[in-house]
């Protein structure tokens, strides 16, 4: 069932980021979409493709949001034992700038 919810979840994030502007529909899709186009962001697979290697669980969720001027996937994590943590990875290069746990005080990584 996870793993069934986790590709659904991943499945919408890539077609948002790989469709035409109008099927997306709003100005975020819009500038995701843009950047993308622009080489600013990283394609998603890109991102989860080192993520998957350096932290092992299964992916539940991922947002790209504008921060401060930079573009940071906020992926969030089911790890072993039921941790839910949330990554925030540089857009642009992959780097994870903040790892947080449930519960946790945003402690780096």
């Amino acid at each position: 069932m996870r793993t069934l919810l986790t590709s659904c979840v991943v499945g919408v994030v890539v077609a948002v980021l790989s469709i035409g502007p109008a099927a997306a529909g709003g100005d975020d899709h819009d500038r995701a979409r843009a950047a993308l186009e622009r080489g600013e962001v990283l394609p998603l697979r890109t991102i989860l493709d080192k993520v998957e290697r350096e932290y092992p669980g299964k992916v539940v969720d991922v947002e790209l949001e504008r921060e401060q001027g930079r573009w940071i996937y906020e992926i969030r994590l089911l790890r072993s034992g039921g941790a839910l943590v949330r990554l925030d990875v540089d857009a642009r290069d992959g780097t994870v700038l903040g790892i947080r746990a449930k519960g946790d005080n945003g402690g780096k990584p």
